[in-house]
C-alpha cells in the first residue's frame, strides 16, 4: 500500500495471484476426494458381484435346463415314432381299400349264382350240376378266407339293431313280434376293412313292433371309405 492507505497495482496483483493459487488447490481437493469416492464404490460393486456369482449354482441351473431340452426332445421322437409306425400300419391295411372294393362284385356273383338254386333243386340235380355248384361254394369260401386275412370281414347282420354306421335300410317290414329297428333281412351283404366301412350292408329293418330298450352304450361313429 502507499501512503495514504490505497493499494497499488502491485499489491493488487500479488492478491490476484494468491486467490488463483488457492482455488486451483480447492479444486485438486475436490477431484481427489471425488476420485476417491469412485474408487470406493467401484470396489463395493466388486464384491458384491464377487458374493452373488455362484459357479454351482449357475451349473445346476444349466443342468436343469439342458435335462429339460432333452427329456422333451425323447418325448418328441417317441410320439413321432409310434404315428409312424401307426401310419405305416393303417396304411398296409388300407392300401387295398380299392382292390377290395372291386372284387366285391365277385363275391355278390357268387352269391347270386348260389341263390338261384333251392335246396329242392339242388337236391335233384345231377352229378354234373352239384359239383359245379360245390365247386363255385368252395371258390366262395375261398374269397371270404381271403378277405379275412387282410382284414375284410363280411356284415350280415340279420337279428341285430340297426346301426346306420354299418347298415343302410333299404325298407321296412311290419311286423308287431320284432323289436322295431331290427333288422329281418340282409338284401346285400356288407363289407369293413381295420374301422372303415367297404360298403354298408343294404337291410330291411323291422316296423311296428315293440320299442327297443334304452341303450345308454353310444354308438361309435364307423368311417366309411
Amino acid at each position: 500500500m502507499g501512503k495514504n492507505g490505497k493499494k497499488t497495482a502491485e499489491t493488487i496483483l500479488e492478491e490476484e495471484d494468491l486467490r488463483e493459487l488457492e482455488s486451483d488447490d480447492l479444486e485438486f481437493d475436490n477431484i481427489a476426494e471425488l476420485a476417491e469416492a469412485l474408487g470406493e464404490e467401484a470396489d463395493e460393486e466388486i464384491d458384491e458381484a464377487d458374493t452373488e456369482f455362484d459357479p454351482i449354482a449357475e451349473l445346476e441351473a444349466e443342468n436343469s435346463t439342458l435335462k429339460d431340452r432333452l427329456l422333451r426332445a425323447t418325448a418328441e421322437m417317441e410320439n413321432l415314432r409310434r404315428r409312424t409306425e401307426r401310419e405305416k400300419a393303417e396304411a398296409t391295411l388300407y392300401a387295398a381299400s380299392s382292390f377290395a372294393r372291386d372284387m366285391l362284385n365277385v363275391s355278390d356273383n357268387m352269391d347270386r349264382a348260389l341263390g338261384t338254386v333251392s335246396d329242392e333243386e339242388r337236391e335233384a340235380a345231377d352229378d354234373i350240376t352239384r359239383n359245379l355248384l360245390e365247386g363255385v361254394e368252395l371258390v366262395r369260401r375261398e374269397l371270404l378266407n381271403t378277405f379275412e386275412k387282410h382284414g375284410i370281414k363280411r356284415i350280415e347282420p340279420v337279428g341285430e339293431r340297426f346301426d346306420p354306421n354299418l347298415h343302410q335300410a333299404m325298407f321296412e317290414i311290419p311286423d308287431d313280434e320284432a323289436v322295431s329297428g331290427t333288422v329281418l333281412q340282409v338284401v346285400q351283404a356288407g363289407f369293413v376293412i381295420g374301422q372303415r366301412v367297404l360298403r354298408p350292408a343294404m337291410v330291411g329293418v323291422a316296423k311296428g313292433g315293440p320299442k327297443a330298450a334304452a341303450d345308454d352304450s353310444s354308438v361309435k361313429d364307423t368311417p366309411t371309405e
